[in-house]
């Protein structure tokens, strides 16, 4: 797709635990006429998506191929480790790894952290997913280790969390093709997510205005056409000229000159 081929519609994947409310919502305002369509993603999967034309554009986490996909970085997550609500670790506001030692820590197949070493001791079987493993830990099994985000889309009520400094930590992008140009709406959404304004948006937008303002004409000094008298008779002020009342020859009432000799 080259930057003049502009589809119909934007097609934006995301994977679990991303919000892109807020920049979908700035993409409805500047751009009424172009639907966007969300296409959630399990994180493996993002990067062949978004390579084999699956999306326009992804908000994925980081690594990500750089020899196919594009990414810039947006922000990075705090960890954290999900615990039932009545674990000795809730009277901390923050946990440590060595905290962790003695724990059963959950490893999910679908786990995003780059981890060196697990802290803590391993399960017998890796959960499938995420929300497998936030099961076991309701069920007493183990804990885990999250991004914060994840933490709060599986949210349960007899489950906590709490930051944990030292465990690696989550990166998320915004991610799409390498093209040259980058495709027309991909711009579009690079502008709403690095906050320019619809006048600095390099995209479509940007090219056409956002009003029809005809150029004003140069004032000449002259008067426009038909408004002659009008201007005769604005451009006295009152109480200029002679004084209402006062005799042609401009010479106030009820003063007399000398009498004239007959």
């Amino acid at each position: 797709m080259t930057g003049s081929d502009t589809p119909s519609s934007f097609r934006l994947a995301y994977v679990p635990g991303v919000t892109p409310t807020k920049w979908v919502r700035v993409w409805h305002e500047r751009l009424p006429g172009t639907p966007l369509e969300l296409v959630q993603v399990p994180p493996a999967d993002a990067g062949r998506l978004l390579a084999d034309g699956g999306a326009e554009a992804g908000l994925v986490r980081l690594p990500v191929d750089r020899d196919i996909l594009s990414a810039i970085p947006l922000y990075t997550e705090t960890t954290v480790v999900v615990i039932p609500k009545d674990h000795a670790a809730t009277a901390a506001e923050e946990v440590t790894l060595p905290d962790l030692a003695d724990e059963i820590v959950l490893h999910p197949l679908d786990d995003v952290l780059d981890w060196e070493t697990l802290p803590g001791r391993p399960a017998i079987e890796r959960p499938a997913t995420t929300a497998d493993a936030i099961e076991l830990v309701a069920a007493g099994v183990g804990v885990l280790l999250v991004p914060q985000s994840l933490a709060r889309l599986h949210h349960r009520k007899d489950l906590t969390y709490r930051p944990v400094p030292e465990a690696p930590e989550s990166r998320v992008a915004l991610s799409w093709p390498q093209e040259e140009p980058t495709p027309d709406l991909v711009e579009e959404f690079i502008g709403i997510v690095r906050g320019r304004t619809v006048n600095s948006t390099r995209g479509r937008a940007a090219q056409q205005p956002t009003a029809q303002t005809k150029p004003q004409p140069k004032r000449s000094g002259k008067p426009a056409p038909g408004g002659k008298q009008q201007g005769k008779q604005t451009a006295k002020q009152p109480g200029s000229g002679r004084r209402a009342g006062a005799p042609k020859g401009g010479r106030a009432a009820g003063k007399r000159g000398k009498p004239r000799g007959r």
